[in-house]
C-alpha cells in the first residue's frame, strides 16, 4: 500500500503495518546510464514487493536526493550532506515513531546513504531506547541480496559497483532508452593494494574516504558493456525477493527483551 494514498484518518489503524521508506539518488553513473539510475532502481524493487506484499507494508515516497557529495565533481549530479542527509531521516523517523509506528525499513539503493542513514537510525533508536517494541531497520537492496546475486551464474561481476554490469543491465530491463551502450565503458584508475581495492572488485581491508573522480575517469565501475536485459530481469527478482522475505520477517518480529 502507498503511504500517500491514505487519509489521516485511516493511519491510527495501521500502526501495525511495516513502514518502508525508499531512499534513492540524482548523481552521475558513468557516461552510459542516467543520472536518476539509483531511484529508478529502487522504485522498480519497491513496485514489485509492493505487488507481493499487499496490505502487511505501508510504502512511503522514495526520496530521490542522496548523500552524494563524493560525486559532485561530475556534472549534474544533485546532492546535500551527510549532515543534512542524517538530519532529514532522522526527522522523518521521529514523525513516524510520535503516530506510533514501530516496524520502520529504509529501503536504500545508493552506498553514500549508507553511512548518515545508520546514524540517522541509531540517533532516533537512543532517543527511543526504552521502547522495546520499536524496530528501526537500515537495508541496502545489493547487501540484503548479496548471496542470491553472487549465484547468479550469467554475471560475469559477482556483486554491484557504481554503473557497473550490473546496474546497466538493471537499467535496460526496466528504461533500455534511457541507456548509451556503446559508451558503457568502466574506466578505473590502476591502484594495486592488498589493503585497498578502490573498484570494490574485491573487498577492502580498510576504509579509505576517496572522491570517485580520483578513481575513475567515466565515472564508471567494472564492465558495464556486458549488461543485458535478461541479467537485468534476474537481477530484480533476486531483490525483489529477498526485500519481500526481510519485510515479511520484520512484521513478525517480538519485542526484544534481554531483561
Amino acid at each position: 500500500m502507498q503511504y500517500g494514498e491514505r487519509r489521516w484518518v485511516e493511519m491510527r489503524a495501521m500502526v501495525d503495518k511495516v513502514v518502508v521508506l525508499p531512499l534513492g539518488s540524482l548523481e552521475q553513473h558513468g557516461h552510459h546510464l542516467p543520472l536518476l539510475t539509483d531511484s529508478l532502481i529502487c522504485g522498480e524493487i519497491i513496485r514489485r514487493a509492493e505487488a507481493e506484499l499487499g496490505d502487511l507494508a505501508l510504502f512511503l515516497p522514495l526520496i530521490w536526493v542522496g548523500a552524494s557529495e563524493h560525486h559532485s565533481r561530475f556534472a549534474g549530479t544533485v546532492s546535500v550532506s551527510q549532515e543534512t542527509y542524517t538530519r532529514m531521516l532522522d526527522e522523518i523517523l521521529e514523525s513516524l515513531i510520535a503516530h506510533g509506528f514501530k516496524r520502520i525499513v529504509l529501503l536504500n539503493a545508493h552506498g553514500g546513504n549508507a553511512l548518515p542513514g545508520q546514524t540517522a537510525l541509531y540517533k532516533a533508536q537512543m532517543r527511543h531506547r526504552d521502547e522495546r517494541d520499536l524496530w528501526l531497520v537500515f537495508a541496502t537492496w545489493f547487501t540484503l541480496a548479496a548471496p542470491q546475486i553472487a549465484a547468479l551464474s550469467d554475471l560475469e561481476q559477482d556483486h554491484v559497483t557504481h554503473a557497473c554490469e550490473l546496474e546497466t543491465s538493471m537499467i535496460l530491463r526496466l528504461r533500455p532508452e534511457l541507456v548509451d551502450l556503446a559508451a558503457a565503458q568502466g574506466a578505473i584508475v590502476p591502484f594495486e593494494s592488498a589493503f585497498y581495492c578502490p573498484d570494490s572488485r574485491r573487498p577492502s581491508r580498510v576504509a579509505v574516504a576517496r572522491p570517485i573522480d580520483h578513481v575513475s575517469v567515466t565515472g564508471g565501475y567494472g564492465h558495464p558493456e556486458l549488461a543485458t536485459e535478461g541479467k537485468g530481469e534476474s537481477l530484480f527478482a533476486a531483490a525483489t525477493a529477498e526485500v519481500v522475505a526481510c519485510v515479511r520477517e520484520i512484521a513478525a518480529w517480538e519485542t526484544f527483551d534481554a531483561r
